[in-house]
């Protein structure tokens, strides 16, 4: 589904608790948001989140927004306000291994399924980040910059987000040559700079262009060349260049 139901309108200035208020006037409760973190990166694991915020001020997570435009303290902020508050959350973390099996698009509809299937509370309704997910079990709406204006996306891309961070800084400690924790696995001047020094190691996916050059591969169809890993990401990896990391 691409449009909300009929006779459901939502007001410009309602905020970004808008898009759920309207949903549970219209009977759609509970409301779920779906995002994922991980998807452009060529190292470590993807990351899906699934969260339904508390109904009124309870539901309400002081400072929410999208997970890319807070600061990293600011994200474990609000990641324990978003725990605390939400009626349900669930979090998938799909290996580096089966990303290259399945290919980075199969992989993130995968967790996002997945995330929805491991609530607690059944949803009756589904907001997701930028693209439809089909196999839900129930209507959704496809949001372009999704996280930015439904507070239940922003909840579940602040848990997906910071659960990645963690991971990466924890892969770090075993691979500090290609300094993890600060880039996340995303492809920065210095994760290619250590890529062409120390070439690829074990969580590094194979499916990436640039890995694949680094390990002395053959190029194959199912190659993700460097223009579409760019694109997979290109609001992440320009925003964490940026981003305080203490």
């Amino acid at each position: 589904m691409s449009t909300l139901p009929r006779g459901t309108t939502v007001r410009r200035d309602a905020g970004i608790y808008g898009y759920e208020r309207a949903l549970r006037r219209a009977g759609l409760a509970p409301v779920a948001g779906v995002d994922e973190a991980g998807r452009g990166a060529c190292a470590g694991p993807l990351v899906a989140a699934a969260a339904i915020l508390a109904e009124g001020r309870a539901g309400q997570v002081p400072g929410l927004a999208d997970s890319k435009l807070l600061t990293a303290r600011a994200r474990e902020r609000c990641y324990e306000q978003v725990v605390r508050r939400a009626a349900a959350w669930s979090v998938v973390v799909v290996g580096h291994e089966e990303c290259d099996r399945l290919g980075m698009h199969v992989a993130n509809v995968e967790a996002l399924r997945r995330s929805i299937a491991l609530l607690d509370e059944r949803p009756a309704y589904v907001l997701t980040d930028g693209f439809p997910v089909d196999g839900l079990g129930v209507p959704g709406l496809a949001m372009w910059k999704g996280d930015r204006v439904a507070a239940c996306i922003s909840a579940a891309s602040v848990i997906a987000k910071v659960t990645r961070d963690r991971l990466m800084v924890e892969l770090h400690e075993e691979w500090p040559a290609y300094d993890f924790a600060t880039h996340k696995g995303y492809v920065t001047p210095e994760h290619t700079a250590a890529l062409a020094v120390h070439g690829p190691c074990p969580v590094h996916r194979r499916r990436f262009v640039n890995v694949r050059r680094a390990a002395g591969l053959p190029e194959t169809p199912e190659t993700i060349s460097l223009e579409a890993q760019l694109q997979l990401d290109l609001d992440t990896r320009h925003r964490e260049a940026l981003e305080e990391t203490t």
